[in-house]
């Protein structure tokens, strides 16, 4: 007879439990952003373009044949039923729906072959092209964001500048970057807009990880160091003072 699983220190098996269908239903909303956001954009832009020409064509159709007293003439509807609140709800259902439907083998088929069929229409292929892109850069992101602040000589030796380590260096620039230490890669961002700045590989070894989190780090950077973090300061030895060459001193 197998047992259950121990839940960790101070969590029981049903939060432990609710933690992970929570993180299940997060991971397929922001998948089904990820699919709904660029066709749901691509067919505002349309829409909004098809009602801007309605607008100058509309007001020369006669008052019968105009699209509302059509509409109330054969279905006698005479204005939508508007209850806040209900529209959030079904869009998070649904989104949570699409993007675990998109994450099945069925579901990333019909992506692809719809994909595919948008990519034959020339105006629509590079309105959707570029809204996916924008999709997948925001909402993809937000699973592998950065988790530590570190310190880095920029943009020379003696100099240090605040950055956030990415992961690892891998493939093609691990192996021509003549380095025997591991390689990070870390993202230094500009001040006072943290969202531009510069991808650096840095050996290992001249990283220092700060206990700082990243929010604490980003607003040090967003205020040009006015801002402190307020943690404590980390009981740290001081550094070993290595004697200079004397022939470098000479020279």
């Amino acid at each position: 007879m197998t047992k259950p699983p121990i839940a960790p220190q101070g969590e029981t098996p049903v939060q432990r439990q609710r933690s992970t269908m929570f993180g299940r239903l997060r991971t397929s909303f922001l998948t089904g952003l990820v699919v709904i956001a660029p066709i749901g954009l691509t067919l505002w832009l349309l829409w909004s373009v098809i009602g801007w020409i309605d607008g100058f064509v509309l007001p020369f159709v006669p008052n019968a044949y105009q699209p509302e007293n059509i509409i109330e003439t054969f279905f006698g509807v005479e204005a939508p039923v508007n209850v806040r609140g209900l529209g959030v709800v079904l869009f998070l259902i649904f989104t949570i729906l699409v993007g675990w439907l998109a994450k099945g083998i069925i579901g990333r088929s019909m992506i692809n072959y719809a994909e595919s069929l948008v990519d034959r229409m020339p105006v629509v292929r590079s309105i959707y092209n570029g809204l996916k892109q924008i999709a997948e850069t925001v909402f993809s992101q937000a699973e592998s964001s950065f988790d530590t602040a570190c310190l880095v000589e920029y943009p020379r030796r003696g100099i240090w500048a605040i950055a956030f380590i990415s992961t690892s260096a891998k493939g093609e620039v691990k192996a021509r970057i003549p380095s025997d230490d591991d390689l990070m890669s870390v993202f230094l961002p500009t001040t006072p807009n943290p969202t531009s700045g510069f991808l650096l590989f840095v050996p290992r070894s001249e990283v220092i990880e700060l206990d700082m989190t990243v929010e604490d780090a980003a607003k040090l950077v967003i205020s040009a160091g006015l801002v402190y973090p307020n943690g404590k300061v980390p009981e740290i030895e001081p550094a070993e003072v290595k004697p200079r060459d004397p022939e470098k001193l000479s020279a």
